[in-house]
């Protein structure tokens, strides 16, 4: 089950079809488990909670675009918890030059990749995960979001 707990209605207000693109996004990652897994929640909230959440759980004092949280063992099959930034989401894909809708798939899809324990620590670790990204996104009908990040490199 993913359940999308909407607390800031400014994702719903910016992408009307916000609750949609996060469950498409979810699932299609979850298709990349190795695990028996079928539950993860996920919070479109504001940049202040977002903060909290970073500095309470990581000593951070600043909001990010997402966070995942992973969940204990447990024999509901639950991963854990995701909680994304509108401001931050938000300009981000301004800056980027996408619709917020393709970015908060990206990210939705890179936080479930968390909670099923992919990362970005090496080099190695992240071309493995941003492949995987790609995988998904092309499968949701998003370009892919490392793409101009690549023609800057030459």
């Amino acid at each position: 089950m993913i359940d999308i707990e909407i607390e800031d209605e400014a994702w719903v207000a910016a992408a009307p079809q916000a609750q949609h693109l996060v469950e498409a996004a979810a699932a299609a990652a979850l298709r990349h488990a190795e695990f028996d897994v079928d539950a993860v929640t996920i919070l479109l909230t504001d940049d202040e909670s977002v903060r909290d959440l970073n500095d309470r759980f990581r000593g951070k004092d600043y909001a990010t675009n997402v966070l995942s949280f992973p969940a204990p063992e447990n024999p509901e099959g639950h991963l854990g918890d995701i909680a994304l930034a509108f401001g931050v989401c938000a300009r981000e894909a301004t800056e980027q030059g996408k619709p917020l809708g393709h970015h908060l798939q990206h990210l939705v899809a890179h936080g479930v990749l968390h909670l099923l324990g992919y990362d970005h620590e090496t080099d190695a670790e992240a071309e493995h995960m941003e492949g995987l990204e790609r995988v998904i996104l092309a499968g949701l009908g998003v370009p892919d979001p490392y793409a101009a990040e690549q023609g800057d490199h030459g």
